[in-house]
């Protein structure tokens, strides 16, 4: 089909952008040993699912839709975290996950015997947990600001796990750098590295935009091997979102209307900030023309 007879308002993605992307993030994966999975947070177009399986073989979920997505679309259960679970989806999120976890304790109380006794599939359940430590600017974003309903607190975690607790999940990074990483992680080890020992994976979350022209590549994957240096006995997972689809096309849109007040005119679209670049009224984003 030719491009110009095509309706807007559309996404277009560049396959060689895509794959570039991918390949790099892959290379990632293998020098860090690291599993890089997708998260449907950021990008969720599941025509491109059969390119992005040559290149990573996971998702991260954070809703019944999305989890099925995964299982049915993608081909692969996902890495599923939600704030708060529900008891009448909580038997579908089961049954499409290979990973939950938890936000808080009492969440995964009021669960983990549903996962331990699921006789179809028994997820590896998690924590998140929160290292009161992110340099992220935009406090919107920041889901370690002082009041964050995101994550258990060190002080607030018993000396013994429970068993059933296999993960931790940490995420306090938004298109940060591999220096960012470094230092967070150092913040990370100081609160929770007594705790090392009892778990078997850990998920540094999403916001290493590794796709960015200037980002550290290099940096990161030496963060991650001496990481696995020091703890080799535990799994590493990321789950960028942004950094897979990072400048791979356009959103295409058409004016329809264009009107003037006291000399000020303003081109009306078929978009919306709203529906379709919310990040450009949430963070101090401006489309490229």
């Amino acid at each position: 089909m030719n491009i110009a007879e095509l309706h807007t308002p559309y996404y277009l993605v560049e396959e060689p952008l895509l794959r570039r992307n991918l390949a790099l993030i892959r290379e990632v994966a293998e020098r860090s040993e690291t599993e890089i999975i997708l998260a449907f947070k950021a990008f969720a177009l599941w025509k491109t699912f059969p390119i992005f399986r040559e290149y990573v073989s996971a998702t991260t979920a954070s809703s019944p839709d999305e989890a099925r997505l995964a299982y049915e679309e993608f081909g692969a259960k996902a890495h599923t975290y939600s704030p708060a679970f529900t008891d009448d989806s909580f038997d579908d999120i089961i049954r499409w996950s290979s990973h939950i976890t938890f936000n808080s304790l009492s969440q995964y109380r009021h669960f983990a015997e549903k996962c331990i006794t699921n006789s179809e599939n028994t997820p590896s359940m998690g924590l998140r947990v929160n290292p009161e430590y992110s340099e992220i600017e935009t406090e919107l974003y920041n889901p370690c600001a002082p009041g964050s309903r995101f994550g258990v607190l060190a002080s607030d975690l018993p000396d013994q796990l429970d068993p059933g607790i296999e993960g931790f999940h940490i995420h306090c990074h938004c298109e940060s750098s591999a220096e960012a990483f470094a230092r967070t992680l150092a913040h990370i080890e100081l609160k929770f590295a007594r705790w090392f020992p009892q778990i078997k994976w850990i998920n540094f979350g999403g916001g290493h935009l590794m796709t960015r022209k200037d980002y550290n590549v290099n940096l990161l994957i030496h963060t991650l091997k001496d990481f696995h240096q020091r703890y080799p006995h535990l799994h590493t997972i990321l789950e960028p979102g942004s950094a897979f689809a990072w400048q791979t096309g356009p959103l295409v849109s058409s004016v329809v209307d264009i009107v003037e007040n006291h000399g000020i005119r303003t081109a009306i679209l078929d978009v919306s900030f709203t529906c379709h670049m919310p990040d450009c009224l949430e963070m101090p984003y401006h489309p490229r023309r």
